[in-house]
């Protein structure tokens, strides 16, 4: 699994956090936010609407992220989201986007947290 993890043969497409947030709250949307941090970390807050699936566990819970809608992972600073987004990418998932510069970009620009 970690092999795949960091294969940085994939190409992954990025988008700032404004983006993801407006995505996930256009009207029409079906986006969602994974987050892959820790749970501490998760706990300590997160986007708004975000679902919790840490990266030290991902290789067994990857199948509860929805192949049918587009996926935004996020993580503190965006290496772990880039990472799990490459995995999932790898086994199949077509709708994945990473959250460039992840939480600590989501509290610089004040977006809406849970």
């Amino acid at each position: 699994m970690f092999k795949r993890l960091f294969d940085t043969q994939s190409s992954i497409p990025s988008i700032s956090v404004r983006e993801a947030w407006e995505r996930v709250t256009a009207p029409t949307s079906t986006a969602m936010i994974v987050d892959v941090r820790e749970p501490w970390e998760f706990q300590q807050g997160h986007a708004r609407g975000a679902r919790n699936i840490p990266l030290s566990q991902f290789g067994r819970r990857f199948r509860e992220v929805p192949t049918d809608r587009e996926v935004l992972l996020i993580c503190r600073s965006g290496h772990r989201s880039l990472q799990a987004a490459k995995f999932l990418q790898q086994q199949g998932w077509k709708q994945i986007t990473n959250v460039s510069g992840g939480m600590m970009s989501w509290e610089m620009h004040r977006l809406p947290e849970d």
